[in-house]
């Protein structure tokens, strides 16, 4: 036991004689001190020259200003002069702006038929005439529907303006969106006293009742027209004169085109004719 204790008495001693620089880290009792330049704490004893330096390899650079800051920095203050898409909020709508769109919306009303501010016409009231058959209890002459105009005012009863107004609002308008937008209507034919299809002896037309009126073309605000005769036959028109004339199979009671006979190659005949086994469109 003495001999054990005599040994590591032995090796503390030598251990000790050591100098500290001829340790390594590994083994030495503490660690080798950080130079200067990557210490986390800069000495007291640290010259002026040194101390920048240091300074700035330890600290990180400062982050690069980001556009809104760039933005808001040369944002002019006097914001009530700038236009909405410089300034932080739009302006308020104009009192003059909004007298205008009531005054708008008034004449619109005033000058509306039917009970709907989109049927735009005037009253025309009883339409007589000689033939029993023919003539309008509560005639109405339309000038627009939904915003598009008619090419000619054309006479009505106001059942026949209302399926107008809605086939123009459902059908017609998104048909031709991105063609048009579409802004008249040619009329071929409206309130006429005759017979169906002008042939002799045949039963009065729907025309002659005030619930018919005949469309043969379509025109668009960049002057372009779509007609049926032309049109029907021929992509892209063929598609959506096709379409609008399904869309009007529904609000009218009888739709005829190009395919139904000849006296209609040229024109589609919308009436209001209500027929028993539902609407006839060919």
């Amino acid at each position: 036991m003495r001999g054990w204790l005599g040994t590591f008495a032995f090796f503390c001693v030598i251990l000790m004689s050591l100098p500290a620089s001829a340790a390594s880290p590994e083994t030495s009792l503490f660690p080798v001190p950080r130079p200067v330049e990557s210490a986390s704490v800069i000495p007291a004893s640290a010259t002026a020259t040194v101390l920048p330096a240091a300074i700035t390899k330890m600290r990180p650079q400062l982050r690069p200003a980001s556009p809104q800051e760039v933005a808001v920095a040369a944002r002019s203050v006097d914001l009530p002069t700038l236009g909405p898409d410089i300034s932080l909020k739009p302006f308020l709508r104009p009192k003059s702006l909004e007298q205008e769109v009531l005054f708008k919306k008034r004449k619109l009303r005033k000058s509306s038929v039917c009970g709907d501010i989109a049927i735009q016409g005037k009253p025309v009231g009883k339409v007589s005439s000689k033939v029993k058959a023919c003539g309008i209890k509560d005639a109405v002459q339309i000038t627009s529907v939904s915003g598009v105009v008619l090419s000619r005012p054309s006479t009505m009863d106001c059942g026949t303006a209302i399926a107008l107004n809605k086939w123009v609002e459902k059908s017609v308008k998104p048909t031709f969106k991105r063609r048009g937008p579409v802004v008249e209507l040619q009329v071929a034919a409206h309130y006429a006293c005759r017979t169906r299809n002008n042939r002799k002896g045949a039963r009065i037309s729907e025309h002659g009742k005030g619930r018919a009126i005949d469309i043969s073309a379509f025109k668009m605000a960049d002057g372009e027209v779509v007609t049926v005769l032309s049109g029907w036959r021929k992509n892209p028109s063929q598609t959506q004169l096709k379409k609008v004339w399904r869309g009007a199979c529904g609000p009218f009671g009888t739709v005829l085109g190009p395919n139904s006979d000849r006296y209609h190659r040229d024109h589609f005949h919308l009436d209001t004719a209500r027929h028993r086994s539902g609407p006839y469109c060919r």
